[in-house]
């Protein structure tokens, strides 16, 4: 059993490989899914952070205007921060305890033998600690921005917020058990998860 960490910066292309890793037959786990989750009307952590920045951040529905919250804590790093101290821990929580029931299962009831937690702030919130390895995908900045652009909308001063507020790229790669560079055609990123996924699974069946 191998559990995975699959990280990069805003804009990567993480949630592709993590998609292709998917139909290798991987479990994946999107930390952003379980982030929206904790954040549900009626979630302790949704109640916590209307206490600390305004109702303004609620909807007409209950629910968090994502808007809205990154407005304000993306130019400010001192919001930020606090929200990070207030949705981290439940974020955490629950995927420590997905990797444990993973880690937990008898011998042959996964396909692949392979946990994957593609999470944009694995090593941010301590979660490399928790993974037997971490791939992370680069891409250079120009296409970051591109991708960027054409996805979410956003303005350069936003894109450049989102960015500053992540640790580097340069940091990431030195941190990583493999790069995989996103920068070029898919079709060579894909030559690269296939290697890689066939290298693990090589150690899976050697066990």
């Amino acid at each position: 059993m191998h559990v995975i960490g699959l990280t990069g910066n805003i804009g990567s292309g993480k949630s592709s490989v993590a998609r292709l890793l998917r139909e290798m037959g991987a479990q994946v786990i999107d930390a952003d899914q379980v982030a929206r989750d904790v954040v549900l009307p009626g979630k302790p952590a949704l109640a916590a952070l209307v206490e600390e920045f305004g109702p303004s951040i609620i909807d007409g529905n209950r629910a968090l205007n994502r808007r809205m919250l990154g407005d304000i804590v993306f130019a400010n790093p001192q919001a930020r921060n606090r929200l990070n101290e207030i949705v981290h821990p439940y974020i955490q929580e629950a995927i420590e305890q997905a990797i444990s029931d993973f880690r937990q299962r008898p011998p042959g009831t996964s396909t692949s033998g392979v946990l994957v937690i593609e999470a944009p702030l694995l090593f941010e919130v301590g979660l490399d600690k928790k993974v037997d390895a971490v791939w992370v995908v680069i891409v250079d900045e120009a296409r970051q921005v591109e991708r960027l652009v054409a996805r979410d909308n956003l303005t350069p001063q936003e894109i450049q917020n989102r960015i500053a507020a992540q640790l580097p790229q340069d940091l990431k790669q030195k941190l990583a058990t493999r790069v995989i560079d996103n920068t070029g055609d898919f079709s060579a990123t894909k030559e690269q998860v296939q290697k890689l996924w066939d290298e693990l699974q090589n150690k899976t069946s050697s066990r």
